[in-house]
């Protein structure tokens, strides 16, 4: 079972442009609306790959219903939502791409969390743990909710027996590190924010980056890296990958799919090779699809074949 965690959700409006001009009129073109939040992505792109995935975090007011009754009827039933409602509004997010894929986010900080709120959380998700249950904690949290929760979220579910892959960033990964959770996927950038450095690590670095986490007793450590691909540290084996040479609509979501993927490999017992071509693959086909829309299957099927998985490099 794969159990989404989405502390934070939204409703992501996402709108091409020709080039962002500030203080001035910007007309946008090609809006879409989907339901959001790193978490829902994940479930959106599991069931998008034919598994199914049950969706928890917080919901509030008329955009929170709305997203909930969207994800009770998503197509194919790949989603079921358990969600808590709590007072305030859902926050709406605002994605702005131009031409070759560069964007530009204006996100709410969305409504804010009392202790209750988090603690009934928790027990939740202590309801589905059990061996055999890996946990996606992804995006962020919201105003007034401590940089411990995924910290504190990963003991209590590791010791039910559960997995846990935590996709964060800032404080909130930093702490979640703490509590050794099996799965980490943190970007080249935040790689480097973790380790306290002034520049975007690659190469050998980001490799010696990666077992030192891994040497901490984190299963597998995926470094997406935008356009160069990502890197894959397993204890002491490496892998990388470049990324697929494909027409970019958005990146938007492309970091969730490949966290979809890897869930859906993990879960299926995969071998961890073609778990991490699944994961290039699908990444890749999010990229070409418009606002955070998962690719179709039949999409990641003709990708396959084309990822080059180079290593493992001991």
């Amino acid at each position: 079972m794969i159990v989404t965690v989405t502390v934070n959700p939204a409703m992501d409006k996402t709108a091409e442009i020709d080039c962002l001009r500030p203080h001035a009129l910007n007309r946008l073109a090609g809006v879409v609306s989907d339901v959001g939040g790193k978490g829902i992505n994940v479930s959106k792109t599991i069931a998008a790959l034919g598994r199914q995935s049950v969706a928890c975090g917080f919901l509030a007011g008329q955009t929170g219903l709305s997203i909930g009754q969207t994800l009770q009827n998503w197509p194919g039933g790949g989603i079921r939502p358990d969600f808590l409602t709590v007072p305030g509004e859902t926050r709406t997010n605002l994605k702005l791409v131009e031409p070759g894929g560069a964007l530009t986010e204006l996100n709410e900080q969305g409504p804010r969390l009392s202790t209750a709120d988090l603690e009934a959380l928790a027990r939740k998700l202590e309801g589905y743990a059990a061996p055999g249950t890996l946990f996606v904690l992804a995006g962020s949290v919201g105003p007034g909710v401590p940089p411990e929760l995924y910290r504190d979220l990963t003991l209590r579910l590791r010791q039910k027996g559960a997995k846990v892959f935590v996709d964060a960033d800032g404080p909130l990964f930093a702490r979640a590190l703490e509590a050794t959770p099996d799965i980490i996927k943190p970007n080249a950038f935040e790689l480097g924010q973790y380790f306290g450095l002034d520049h975007i690590p690659a190469g050998e670095e980001l490799i010696r980056l990666g077992r030192t986490l891994a040497g901490r007793g984190i299963g597998l450590v995926c470094i997406s890296m935008g356009g160069e691909g990502a890197c894959f540290v397993q204890g002491e084996r490496v892998w990388r990958a470049p990324a697929l040479p494909v027409t970019p609509r958005s990146s938007v979501g492309a970091g969730d799919a490949m966290v979809a993927a890897i869930a859906c490999g993990v879960e299926e017992e995969l071998p961890v090779e073609d778990c991490l071509r699944l994961a290039m693959a699908v990444s890749a086909g999010a990229v070409t699809t418009r606002g955070t829309r998962p690719p179709d299957r039949e999409t990641v099927e003709q990708l396959l074949p084309q990822v080059q998985l180079m290593g493992p490099v001991c």
